[in-house]
């Protein structure tokens, strides 16, 4: 039997804990770890950053669909979200549920699409083969929210031992800790299933091989604990030698420099450490006049941001203009610029440039465009009639994106300045809802009932949606508060 057919026959690890640890289980688990990331502050919504790891996600998710890795019942029930950790350590982390977390590290670390690309794969293998609930289907005799807590300690833990010991104590979260870190034989299968979702989905094969050897030689140049995803999925010489093997078996392309990527890099680079001193670091980095364009462009994008975060707006322009030229001839780096240049215009006043740096590529679809051109609006003179539109426009982007937080702010401000206090204040309230935070939202929308309830109001139908949200959102946070003391 040729050796792929052979692969492709053996046993997904997975399938023998779906009566153990059941996928509704496994997803409310992972909903629950969500909402407390989702409160802690280097948890990153950076549209931009956002839209590039919904591509490569987006792209994987759909090969893993066409090979079969996805059952209808993991499809319909699981979350299938990656998001952002603004961490400068090098990780990525799959959690109960379909969630797969990425540090900015990582991203800066990647100098290919293929390489991130192979980390993100093998996370959704991950998740796909169910080896989360394998790991800890034997800690079922532990309360659901013991397990959540102990999980968002270890993740905690990645960043800073201190920063758990809140969360891990004793023996028992020791024990835990044994039972999550996947075994030999599931971090081989992750390898094999994400190298056939990673070639599936058009990305170079050889950037699995490619980021284990980038791992393997940086962590031996830094070995200071900036590398935690090497303490969860440890490289051995084993798991090496199979990705150089399949690499090597496949004719494809090698793994190619995207200058989009490296704008990405860029950005990652900055914003996983905001401190001045790091800041400045990277402005006094010698430009790389002598290296490829790529190098070059990397360079000088890190430098625009870098000065714009310092308001260092001389640089920053020039180091813009730059990264400008670089990019010249390739749409998606271009493009990936202009953002970064309407964003620095807009941090120092100038909402006309910023509108004019963002004028080619408005109204592209993305998450990206569509919340900068509202801040942008927003920013601009109010008798110019953009605002209104703005609102409108995120009122059409929140009908099919609902879950968009910060789209809910931005339209709370929009409808502020046009004299909407009481839609304003229930976009407030949606917005501390769809972060999980249903104490907030409540306390939003009873102060959007007083207001609705006024002399002189006279806005009835977004009255009457405010009193039905509060029946929801009160019956949501009791049927919480019963499911805490039931455990």
């Amino acid at each position: 039997m040729p050796q792929a057919a052979a692969q492709s026959q053996l046993p997904a690890l997975g399938d023998s804990v779906a009566g153990e640890f059941s996928v509704a289980t496994e997803r409310q688990l992972g909903d629950r770890i969500m909402a407390q990331i989702r409160r802690d502050p280097l948890y990153l919504d950076d549209p931009l950053l956002g839209d590039y790891l919904q591509s490569v996600w987006q792209a994987l998710l759909g090969a893993a669909r066409a090979r079969g890795e996805l059952s209808p019942e993991l499809e319909d029930r699981f979350a299938w979200q990656a998001f952002l950790v603004q961490d400068r350590t090098v990780n990525a982390f799959a959690l109960p549920g379909g969630y797969v977390g990425v540090h900015l590290g990582l991203l800066a670390t990647t100098a290919t699409r293929d390489e991130f690309a192979s980390v993100l794969a093998h996370e959704l293998s991950h998740v796909t083969q169910r080896h989360i609930a394998r790991s800890i289907a034997q800690s079922k005799q532990q309360s659901m929210l013991a397990v959540a807590s102990m999980i968002i300690g270890m993740i905690a833990a990645s960043r800073s031992p201190e920063a758990a010991n809140a969360l891990m104590v004793g023996g028992q979260a020791a024990a835990l800790q044994g039972q999550l870190n996947f075994s030999r034989d599931m971090e081989r299968e992750a390898d094999r299933i994400g190298y056939g979702v990673l070639e599936q989905a058009g990305f170079s094969p050889a950037g699995m091989a490619s980021m284990f050897e980038r791992l393997q030689q940086t962590s031996r140049l830094n070995d200071s604990g900036a590398y935690p995803y090497l303490r969860t999925h440890p490289l051995t010489s084993e798991r090496i030698g199979e990705a150089r093997a399949r690499a090597q078996s496949r004719t494809g392309t090698a793994p190619r420099r995207e200058l989009e990527h490296v704008v990405m890099q860029a950005r990652a680079r900055v914003r996983m450490d905001l401190r001045p001193d790091s800041l400045r670091e990277w402005l006094r980095t010698p430009e790389a006049t002598g290296a490829d364009r790529a190098a070059q462009l990397l360079a000088a994008a890190t430098s625009a941001q870098a000065a714009t975060v310092l308001r260092d707006w001389h640089a920053a322009e020039a180091a813009l203009d730059r990264a400008a030229q670089l990019a010249r001839g390739d749409s998606r780096a271009e493009r990936a610029v202009a953002f970064l240049r309407s964003e620095s215009a807009l941090a120092r006043g100038d909402a006309q440039a910023a509108d004019a740096a963002l004028d080619p590529w408005r109204g592209d679809g993305s998450r990206a465009s569509e919340l900068l051109a509202a801040r942008i609006s927003l920013a601009l003179p109010p008798a110019s009639g953009r605002l209104k539109r703005a609102s409108e426009d995120l009122q059409t982007w929140l009908a099919m994106h609902g879950a968009d937080v910060q789209a809910w702010e931005l339209l709370g401000q929009a409808w502020e300045k046009l004299g909407q206090p009481l839609r304003a204040v229930r976009a407030q309230a949606e917005a501390r809802y769809v972060a999980g935070d249903l104490q907030g939202a409540l306390d939003r929308l009873r102060a959007a009932q007083q207001l609705a309830r006024a002399p002189g109001q006279t806005d009835f139908i977004e009255a009457s949606v405010i009193e039905a949200r509060v029946k929801q959102v009160e019956a949501e946070w009791q049927q919480r508060v019963r499911e805490e003391l039931r455990r």
